[in-house]
């Protein structure tokens, strides 16, 4: 007789994560076919097994039909998901210390605050906003940059942002831009350094080109800080570098001397 007993428990199930990327297939509401994504896009969203004719919609926020680990169409749905927002900006106009301002903020929990077309446009409809009724501009810019999915198109809206903030400068009303952290990429190569007046969070992380990019490509060891707000600070690159708990203060205080 045993002086034992062993317990009998089923082995857990191992769960491996599915090399297949999300979005890649669809299955047709009428066949039940499992079809590939993009066989099915390229036969204008129509099943090529039964003819059912999908859904499209009115709007095309993927021209480029771009995939990387996942669609571009699905990073969209999770990033309005995510954020409760259209896309990664959000605009108004209120007033800061009693002044009517032109206000838009960058939300980065939308594929990284990535400025494509719909950011490109909504910025720029601010920016002529602020100059048709005469009001200043105050951009919070967090974002990492122009948005690759959208390719070229995403780029152009550096230089029609800017060509937007020349006739702003050119109408005489003041624009504030605030860089948090990270303000990188287009971003920064276009309307967050383009500020009549620049301000930045402390410790943020502004700039171009990564840091490992850059000592990739030059070779050499960055200096300690690089592209921290405190070093642009110091190599001209900002007006100030403020306390989020005195931002407000600044600002209003900023409009007011700018205003005249």
């Amino acid at each position: 007789m045993a002086w034992f007993r062993r317990e009998r428990s089923p082995l857990p199930a191992h769960e491996q994560e599915s090399r297949v990327p999300e979005g890649l297939y669809v299955k047709c509401d009428s066949c039940k076919e499992i079809l590939y994504r993009k066989a099915v896009v390229d036969n204008l969203s129509v099943c090529p097994k039964c003819g059912f004719h999908f859904r499209i919609s009115a709007r095309s926020s993927d021209p480029l039909a771009f995939r990387d680990t996942k669609a571009y169409a699905a990073r969209l749905q999770d990033g309005k998901r995510k954020t409760g927002s259209l896309d990664a900006l959000v605009s108004a106009v209120g007033t800061v210390g009693g002044t009517p301002t032109v206000i838009a903020a960058m939300e980065y929990g939308f594929i990284g605050g990535s400025m494509g077309v719909v950011v490109g446009e909504k910025v720029t409809r601010a920016v002529e906003k602020a100059a048709r009724e005469r009001m200043p501009l105050l951009i919070v810019s967090c974002s990492g940059g122009a948005r690759m999915m959208e390719g070229t198109l995403s780029l152009m809206q550096m230089a029609k942002i800017s060509a937007a903030l020349a006739r702003l400068d050119q109408a005489r009303v003041p624009f504030i831009s605030v860089l948090t952290d990270p303000t990188t990429g287009g971003v920064t190569a276009s309307f967050a350094m383009l500020g009549d007046l620049n301000l930045a969070e402390p410790g943020a992380l502004i700039g171009f080109a990564g840091p490992r990019v850059i000592e990739q490509t030059i070779r050499q060891k960055l200096p300690e800080g690089f592209q921290r707000a405190e070093f642009l600070l110091q190599h001209g690159m900002l007006d100030m570098v403020v306390d989020r708990r005195e931002l407000k203060k600044t600002i209003v205080r900023s409009l007011k001397t700018l205003l005249g």
